[in-house]
């Protein structure tokens, strides 16, 4: 059986910078410990924008300029990016919520071998649950896990009805009680 897991958008306009919070910066460390100890395959994905993007559909809904490609708010934490340096992973940028590569990529790394996905990262509410869903349809029977101590939604709130949503869709969500 083949594991991989998906790091969602730990990036640092995402942790601490123009759409950091509280709870981004809190789940740092977990983040870390899980990469640390993760014995599989990793993906990371970046959110990417570019120098437009206040005039992209997005940017008009959510008028803060972030993760700007090759912009020091578009790097991973630095926490993450010194975990994730003592492994190889997988770079997936994309270029809104949710990757529509991301499944593929997965599905050509495990070859014809069983597997299993974890996610965790930022934000739960929005790209979290994107890939989560975006993966459970490209690939309908694999068991798909989301660890809710090492995600953070734009607020508690709302990081509680995206689990609630997932765990709708028949996505395993551990960590809760962190």
């Amino acid at each position: 059986m083949k594991d991989f897991l998906v790091v969602v958008d730990m990036q640092k306009d995402f942790v601490d910078g123009a759409l950091g919070s509280a709870e981004a910066v809190s789940i740092v460390p977990a983040a870390v410990k899980k990469i640390k100890q993760f014995t599989g395959d990793i993906f990371v994905t970046f959110d990417t924008h570019f120098v437009n993007y206040m005039e992209t559909a997005e940017g008009h809904k959510l008028p803060v300029p972030h993760c700007i490609r090759n912009t020091e708010g578009w790097q991973l934490n630095n926490e993450v990016a010194v975990a994730l340096a003592q492994k190889p992973y997988t770079p997936v940028e994309k270029l809104t919520f949710g990757s529509v590569d991301l499944p593929g990529l997965i599905k050509e790394k495990a070859g014809t071998e069983p597997f299993r996905i974890q996610l965790i990262g930022l934000c739960t509410d929005i790209c979290v649950v994107s890939n989560v869903l975006l993966t459970k349809a490209f690939c309908p029977e694999i068991d798909i896990t989301v660890d809710a101590s090492c995600c953070a939604g734009v607020t508690p709130q709302t990081h509680e009805a995206a689990l609630t949503t997932m765990k709708s869709c028949q996505i395993t969500v551990i960590g809760e009680d962190k």
